[in-house]
């Protein structure tokens, strides 16, 4: 069965907790004891119905406070398709958590407030959408009891909108009007919206397309372990073990070892039950060579097609994740699939202000900036463009003095 990972986004009071429960609720994907607590919670609307946010808000300070502060996940599926949720912050100091929720996922839900049209922070997530670049983009005008269900209202939202994305260069966007207090489209049709022909949010959810853009030639393993026991029964066993990231691995298939650029062949494919003739991704198993060849942990083992770049200059989008500013004097490491390397901040190009789409100068990063950088790695990284392999094109960057991560990036271009 399909899956599809979606997350929401949207300002403060823009309805995304109350929508995803709203979701749970009428899809009955809620188990017995979320119900109960649910029904005995204290929480209640202005219409004495139950707060479906409280499904989402698992932190104390989100159910005091009635905001989302941390990303919360949620899983549920119907009869046509598997889906993991994640409810993203609205509040601009927690960009970061927006992003660490939109990176693994498929598909956007951007909610709008139909009393409002389209804020500051509708243009900040759909820039972050665009710079994740999700293919698929759901733009929820809620609240649409609140404006008596208007379609003139829904649809000068709709043009506002339209032309952001096009300025962000968006191409897959719905636009469903919903009121996820009363659950109008959003696993049912609205009777109080007949003039809406489109399908609801749920409909649309099951039925969009998953087919991302095609990396099956890609072929990229990065090197987790050497599993090498030396014992007696296994005494000449060596094998590499990871997770396949895109592409597949076929028995007898040459490959190369990067960044080295050691070629060999490979001789057998083994999980913990048993062995196989080809892998695919997302799948992990420990990859056997013809040859005794030079590889260890963080090593990429890639097809003989499509080659990864090798470097240690590139350009890079980067989101800060840091309370203190970022120090382009302090050597940071970072951590790209497995491999850890010493880097720098070798230049800072510009920074995004997200409000208005422009690019400005900066010397350094604070909270939530995000911008162009050109980073340089003690040793060369084997790595792909973000828009070609997402898979093989980001990496995060740890502090090397407290161990934390204090920032993400897309690979976007070899760096002059």
């Amino acid at each position: 069965m399909d899956l599809l990972k979606f997350f929401t986004a949207g300002s403060v009071d823009d309805g995304k907790s109350t929508l995803i429960g709203r979701l749970l609720y009428d899809s009955e994907s809620i188990l017995a004891d979320q119900l109960e607590a649910l029904q005995n919670s204290n929480r209640k609307n202005d219409d004495g119905t139950i707060d479906l946010a409280i499904l989402t808000d698992g932190l104390k300070a989100e159910r005091e406070q009635g905001i989302t502060i941390d990303v919360a996940y949620k899983y549920f599926q119907t009869d046509k398709r598997k889906f993991i949720i994640a409810d993203t912050p609205g509040h601009i100091q927690y960009t970061r958590n927006m992003v660490t929720g939109a990176s693994n996922s498929n598909l956007a839900i951007i909610l709008v407030d139909a009393r409002n049209g389209v804020v500051e922070q509708t243009v900040r997530h759909s820039f972050l959408v665009s710079l994740l670049e999700l293919k698929h983009v759901v733009v929820c005008i809620n609240k649409m009891d609140m404006v008596a269900f208007d379609q003139e209202i829904f649809e000068k939202i709709k043009k506002e909108y339209a032309s952001i994305a096009e300025r962000l260069n968006m191409h897959d966007v719905t636009f469903i009007p919903v009121s996820a207090l009363k659950g109008d489209n959003i696993v049912n049709q609205s009777e109080n919206m007949d003039w809406y022909q489109g399908k609801s949010l749920l409909d649309h959810l099951e039925t969009v397309s998953l087919i991302e853009d095609d990396n099956s030639e890609q072929a990229r393993m990065p090197v987790q372990w050497v599993i090498r026991p030396q014992t007696s029964d296994l005494h000449d066993y060596r094998g590499y073990a990871g997770r396949v990231l895109s592409g597949s691995f076929q028995v007898n298939d040459p490959v190369t070892i990067m960044p080295s650029g050691i070629h060999s062949v490979i001789d057998r494919i083994d999980t913990f039950e048993k062995e196989l003739q080809i892998t695919g991704a997302g799948m992990s198993v420990t990859i056997h060579l013809k040859d005794d060849v030079d590889v260890g942990r963080g090593d990429l083992i890639t097809g003989s097609n499509h080659q990864p770049k090798i470097s240690n200059l590139i350009e890079a989008d980067l989101c800060w994740m840091d309370t203190k500013p970022l120090d382009p004097t302090h050597t940071y490491l970072i951590q790209h699939n497995n491999k850890v390397t010493k880097c720098k901040i070798y230049e800072i190009l510009y920074l995004f202000n997200i409000n208005t789409l422009e690019k400005v100068q900066s010397d350094t990063f604070l909270l939530n900036d995000i911008g162009r950088v050109v980073i340089k790695t003690a040793g060369n990284l084997a790595f792909d463009l973000y828009h070609e392999n997402k898979a093989n094109g980001g990496a995060i960057l740890i502090d090397s003095r407290t161990n934390l991560t204090v920032g993400a990036f897309m690979f976007r271009a070899l760096a002059d």
